[in-house]
């Protein structure tokens, strides 16, 4: 039986290189659905330091590059999101997809963007050092989540609630949408996945992969719908070493299919 193929599939807050990162299940999401879209929404790195990348955040890596392969008749678009900065363009050339600050596309007759959402975010626009010496911090404590302490979920959750960050992404992304003349407006971030709808504007947040709660977006004819991934005995910590560099960047390129399609050529620029 052939599989329902959705227009969009969208998916943020990945944080590869975190030690809570589920890149094994955001990749199983990928190979179980079929879409036209991948619009990776912003946050798909925690940080600039590559070295703290597994061979899961690696796999991932390789199955975007092979689903941006021409061949394969995919639209894959990465949205920058505040954790992306500075890496963003080298990765479009490492996996092969084009880097968007926002990303706009026509859909059953209405306009949609994509923006990550920390442009709405005050702090982090306005704090910006401090904010990166949270990112270091928050790096750190999820150490301890390897140990049976979830110090670092609390911490990311309670930060949420403090600010009001899902508030006020949604109502900037709504003024935005607004503003440009958008049905749809599609953020990641707060990595809460919400629905909101405002003066005929429909806000949605894609939620995150660093959580107990794993969710994404897909688009098509019937509209929105939140998805929530539910964990399975095999997604469970397999024991990877990191620092196994070598071993990894192997995976990335047969994840990648670069080891079989040497013909490849990327589109990323």
């Amino acid at each position: 039986m052939d599989l329902h193929v959705y227009n969009t599939l969208i998916l943020s807050d990945l944080h590869l290189g975190a030690e809570t990162s589920h890149a094994r299940e955001a990749t199983r999401v990928l190979k179980e659905n079929r879409f036209q879209r991948l619009i990776l929404l912003g946050d798909i790195f925690a940080d600039l330091n590559l070295a703290r990348l597994t061979k899961d955040h690696w796999k991932f890596l390789g199955y975007i590059r092979k689903l941006s392969n021409p061949k394969r008749n995919i639209e894959v678009v990465w949205v920058e999101g505040n954790h992306d900065h500075g890496l963003a363009n080298i990765m479009s050339h490492l996996v092969g997809v084009r880097v968007y600050e926002d990303y706009a596309w026509e859909y059953g007759g209405l306009r949609n963007i994509a923006i990550h959402g920390h442009q709405f975010d005050g702090f982090q626009v306005n704090k910006v050092k401090v904010s990166r010496w949270g990112t270091s911090l928050y790096l750190r404590l999820q150490k301890l989540d390897l140990k049976g302490n979830p110090i670092a979920r609390l911490i990311d959750r309670l930060n949420t609630r403090w600010l009001r960050m899902s508030a006020k992404v949604a109502a900037g992304a709504l003024e935005y949408g607004r503003h440009h003349g958008a049905q749809r407006v599609f953020c990641g971030h707060t990595h809460e996945a919400i629905e909101v709808e405002q003066d005929g504007i429909q806000y949605y947040n894609s939620g995150g992969w660093v959580d107990s709660r794993l969710t994404y977006l897909t688009v098509d004819e019937q509209g929105v719908q939140i998805h929530e991934y539910r964990e399975r005995a095999d997604d469970r910590d397999s024991g990877e070493e990191r620092g196994e560099t070598d071993s990894a960047l192997a995976d990335f390129a047969d994840e990648a299919g670069l080891l079989e399609d040497v013909e490849y050529e990327s589109i990323g620029r």
